[in-house]
């Protein structure tokens, strides 16, 4: 029998104001969403080249604790890219903010990191032997 096989995988984020933070990842980081659920709205999907990042809008703010405040220099999200100067630049130009500037790593990659509304880092890097 073959085994079943995981097909995607999407991290959630508790955020402060879903909408902002959705229109955020769609206008700084190029997410595009068709929906809000709830009443007001509570959460979103923004969704980037069929990588999905879940919103949760969360009524407490001190449940939103980014990972660098616990494990220093910690992201939320990694993405691997496959043209990480070019999403860096794209990035740059839509006013996304920027964490750390495009570096190589000693684990072998250029990557380069930005912050969310919320301060969640998420970093981007293509494997430098591709």
């Amino acid at each position: 029998m073959k085994a079943a096989k995981i097909i995607g995988s999407a991290p959630i984020l508790l955020v402060a104001d879903v909408v902002a933070s959705a229109e955020y990842y769609r206008d700084k980081v190029g997410f595009a969403f068709e929906r809000y659920w709830g009443e007001p709205a509570r959460f979103c999907m923004p969704r980037r080249d069929g990588h999905i990042v879940m919103l949760s809008q969360v009524e407490d703010r001190s449940a939103i604790v980014p990972h660098y405040k616990v494990v220093q220099n910690m992201w939320n999200i990694y993405f691997w890219v496959d043209d990480v100067v070019r999403l860096y630049e794209e990035l740059k130009d839509r006013g996304a903010t920027i964490d750390y500037e495009l570096c190589e790593q000693p684990y072998g990659c250029r990557e380069f990191g930005i912050q969310d509304l919320d301060g969640y880092d998420i970093a981007f890097g293509q494997d430098l032997e591709t």
